[in-house]
């Protein structure tokens, strides 16, 4: 998979590129990542690549022709490539939405800075508009790196376990179980008996229930989205039958 960010600030991106599970998955081949100066593109001594708004107001906006120019140069480059721009008023970025991305030959991600881009790039250049959450960023290079993150860690062969990127928070719309890890005892803390028992059985019905407490309690939502298995069922019952006890004993 080719990922292509296009920017006015590289050193950003090309230092996301050299670490970790991303410089891996570069070593072994099993993606591509490039960063585009987004100024190389822009005309004059100064390589401007922002103007005053149309109708006053603060801020600056980023001109179209660089970027016209940087996404063309990009799509020539990689012509199945989807192009992306990061912006607030995008769709949002989940789980799923990872997912989706996943199974595109590219992306070609726009990094806006400033007020924004010139609206009139989004309408024939960019086939999506991405955001990664509800608050505002200095530019769409952070939220490159997060799409690049949670999409390379989905192709196969990127993360060490064969099962890593399934078991991870909202893959079955269920927050991930908690984790424990040596020494067994820590400032008054044990690790739970049961992931010591050995009984892979039991341990897989601990780490399923205390799953779906954890959404409960954090992302009730997430479980309104959810298609149940019989297992998942059958705990909602017993919590039902042992609040219902204690309703009972207070009433």
């Amino acid at each position: 998979m080719t990922f292509t960010v296009l920017t006015i600030f590289p050193e950003l991106i090309d230092s996301f590129l050299d670490t970790g599970m991303i410089r891996k998955a570069l070593e072994k081949e099993l993606i591509s990542c490039s960063s585009v100066n987004i100024r190389d593109f822009a005309e004059g001594k100064h390589k401007v690549t922002d103007d005053r708004p149309y109708g006053g107001g603060c801020g600056m906006v980023m001109k179209p022709e660089p970027l016209a120019k940087a996404i063309r140069s990009a799509k020539e480059a990689s012509s199945s490539s989807k192009t992306i721009l990061l912006t607030p008023q995008g769709t949002p970025f989940n789980q799923k939405r990872a997912h989706h991305l996943s199974t595109y030959d590219g992306l070609i991600l726009v990094c806006g800075r400033y007020e924004g881009v010139d609206e009139r790039i989004c309408h024939e250049l960019v086939d999506e508009e991405i955001s990664i959450g509800d608050f505002v960023l200095t530019g769409g290079e952070l939220a490159a790196m997060v799409i690049i993150d949670a999409v390379v860690r989905l192709i196969p062969g990127v993360l060490g376990g064969a099962l890593s990127a399934s078991q991870d928070s909202f893959e079955d719309q269920l927050l991930e179980y908690p984790h424990y890890t040596r020494p067994y005892s820590f400032e008054g803390q044990d690790v739970p008996e049961v992931l010591i028992s050995g009984d892979h059985a039991r341990i897989d019905r601990w780490r399923l229930e205390a799953s779906l407490k954890r959404t409960f309690l954090r992302r009730p939502e997430l479980l309104s989205e959810k298609k149940m298995t019989r297992p998942e069922i059958d705990i909602l019952k017993k919590w039902c039958i042992e609040i219902g006890k204690i309703i009972q004993a207070q009433s």
